[in-house]
């Protein structure tokens, strides 16, 4: 149907949703009975003793909640070209990897046709809503997207990102067709081996489309501040491309170059305009409309670990609205963003309950009981059952539990959602955080989102002299006693000992967390530590998560690294301009 559909039906895709969504509780049942029945011969679900029943109550009681890594001797199987069905009835062909930030190592994950159907639903479910809200007509887009190279697994299965796996698959070009989002640049600029040279082409496309662009786009927010960044580096040379018609000799790639050829055709008159409205900028706020006057929105994920590029975001939109895309993982997918008017900070997603079979364990209701054992207190924690996707309370916080067509039974995702409200019967979630990055020392636990909310208030007193903090990370120093954090700043400038000084005692104060607030008091956790960090520092991060294979719009900063991922600790810690220690407390 959709081969020979050319433009989406927004109102039939609205009205199916509508329906689906007033009676998600009997949609889950059918759902999972679904992913039994189709998976129901594969040899992980037969070890579980469900013997053919498909109902939830069997399958909570037979199955167990499992991480990746319970899953990574099976998926490792799969990829070693097992011929016998392991996690799914169907053969598992293409094996997707995470990008690898959270753990400082790419995770396998199955991923196939069905997780591709998926995937498509959640992009027409919210272009629906989006289009409704802010319609777009025959234009293009400038998508910062990247696919990196299809490797192959020991059992001869293709392994490449999350991303890529959806950006090569047919299906993908011709979803972007229906929805009027087509592609500014050629497919060989997006499959292009080199990311460097891939960003350069996606801005001259822009450029030379600029007045049929309707919407800026990536997969997250992080990419697309990237991509103007480096814009601001580069604009007078891109000028000088379309001015002369011909492509710089820093790209090298002959498919590139011969893809671009077709394109690029002298144009003073347009290189004028492009230097007249670059040289009026004022800091280059509002870049993206003066660029692209017909743009109606950028669109990508900015919640979560992306909130913190908002603010330079804003600054290159001016007036243009910011759409926050929608959830899912390398996992699979959970809800879409039908609320598109709404600011990034208060994006919420509508689980659509087709897509998979969704649990969630309530966070707030652990039943904790202490015990006195020589004078040391010790914490006991049981943690809840899950409950289902109908039974969640407004208001309440939990842990996602996702169930997929692509092999995976009651898997913790890691994430944090918090409810925020219904749609008919379908929950509206908020991302909250990943649940195990954690500042943890003692019996502190600051998860990124108190980071995220330390650094922003810490990072106000820097933009009183007009500098921005262009990056952040953290981890704990355990090398002495007390153990303490450390954070590691990039600064877009010059700031004095004295205002940074007084930045790392406003970053010690704003961790409110009462564990850690009293073992600082009592010098249980040492003194915070800020550290400055050379400019480009984080580039040199981004640059070695691309040489173990991860592409650039799938690239989120790790928050907090692992004592275990040396090598981003060592790019930190060779990169270290200054460092100061909190005098809050």
């Amino acid at each position: 149907m959709l081969e020979k559909m050319e433009i989406l039906d927004v109102e039939k895709l609205i009205g199916d949703f509508e329906v689906m969504t007033k009676d998600a509780e009997n949609v889950q049942r059918e759902t999972l009975k679904m992913i039994l029945e189709e998976n129901g011969c594969a040899e992980y679900l037969q070890n579980m003793g469900l013997n053919g029943r498909t109902d939830p109550e069997s399958f909570k009681a037979c199955v167990p909640l499992v991480t990746h890594k319970d899953l990574e001797p099976y998926i490792q199987r799969v990829a070693d070209g097992a011929f016998s069905p392991i996690l799914t009835g169907k053969p598992i062909t293409t094996i997707s990897l995470s990008s690898g930030t959270t753990q400082g190592k790419p995770k396998f994950v199955p991923f196939n046709n069905e997780l591709m159907e998926t995937t498509l639903q959640i992009y027409h479910t919210s272009f629906a809503f989006r289009n409704r809200e802010f319609p777009i007509e025959n234009g293009k887009a400038l998508q910062f997207i990247y696919s990196s190279k299809h490797s192959k697994t020991k059992g001869g299965l293709f392994a490449g990102t999350a991303t890529t796996n959806v950006f090569r698959n047919p299906q993908f070009k011709k979803a972007m067709t229906a929805m009027q989002s087509e592609c500014c640049s050629p497919d060989e600029v997006i499959v292009g081996p080199d990311f460097h040279q891939s960003l350069y082409c996606h801005l001259l496309c822009g450029l030379i489309f600029h007045e049929e662009i309707q919407l800026v786009s990536s997969t997250f927010a992080h990419s697309i501040v990237l991509a103007f960044r480096n814009f601001e580096q580069v604009w007078e040379e891109l000028c000088d491309d379309i001015r002369e018609g011909v492509l710089t000799s820093r790209i090298t790639f002959p498919s590139v170059r011969s893809a671009m050829a077709k394109l690029l055709k002298p144009n003073p008159e347009l290189a004028d305009l492009i230097e007249k409205k670059c040289s009026r900028l004022s800091n280059w706020y509002g870049l993206i409309p003066e660029l692209f006057p017909n743009v109606k929105y950028i669109y990508g994920i900015m919640t979560g670990s992306m909130e913190p590029y908002l603010k330079k975001l804003r600054h290159y939109a001016a007036d243009v609205p910011l759409i926050s895309a929608d959830y899912g993982s390398s996992e699979g997918w959970i809800g879409a963003n039908i609320n598109p008017s709404l600011p990034p900070e208060s994006t919420t997603y509508a689980v659509l309950p087709n897509i998979g079979y969704f649990e969630f364990i309530p966070l707030k209701e652990n039943v904790e009981g202490h015990m006195q054992e020589n004078g040391n207190v010790s914490f006991l924690s049981t943690e809840p059952k899950p409950v289902g996707l109908t039974e969640v309370k407004v208001g309440e916080e939990y842990e996602v539990i996702i169930t997929s067509f692509a092999g995976l039974y009651r898997y913790r995702l890691g994430d944090v959602v918090k409810v925020m409200g219904f749609h008919n019967s379908t929950p509206e979630l908020k991302f909250v955080c990943r649940r195990n990055l954690m500042l943890t020392i003692n019996i502190d636990k600051n998860t990124e989102k108190d980071l995220q909310l330390a650094v922003e208030e810490a990072a106000k007193l820097i933009a009183e002299e007009k500098r921005e903090v262009i990056d952040f990370s953290s981890n704990v120093d355990v090398s002495a006693d007390p153990g303490h954090y450390v954070i590691f700043w990039e600064i877009s400038g010059e700031v004095s000992d004295e205002v940074l000084k007084e930045c790392c005692n406003c970053l010690d104060r704003s961790f409110v967390d009462a564990g850690y607030v009293s073992s600082r008091k009592v010098n249980a956790i040492g003194p915070l530590e800020l550290r400055v960090v050379w400019k480009g520092t984080f580039h040199k991060i981004l640059d070695h998560y691309l040489r173990l294979g991860a592409v650039v719009s799938q690239f989120k900063t790790p928050r907090y690294v692992e004592p275990t991922n040396n090598k981003v600790l060592q790019i930190l810690g060779d990169n270290v301009a200054k460092n100061y220690f909190s005098t809050a407390f």
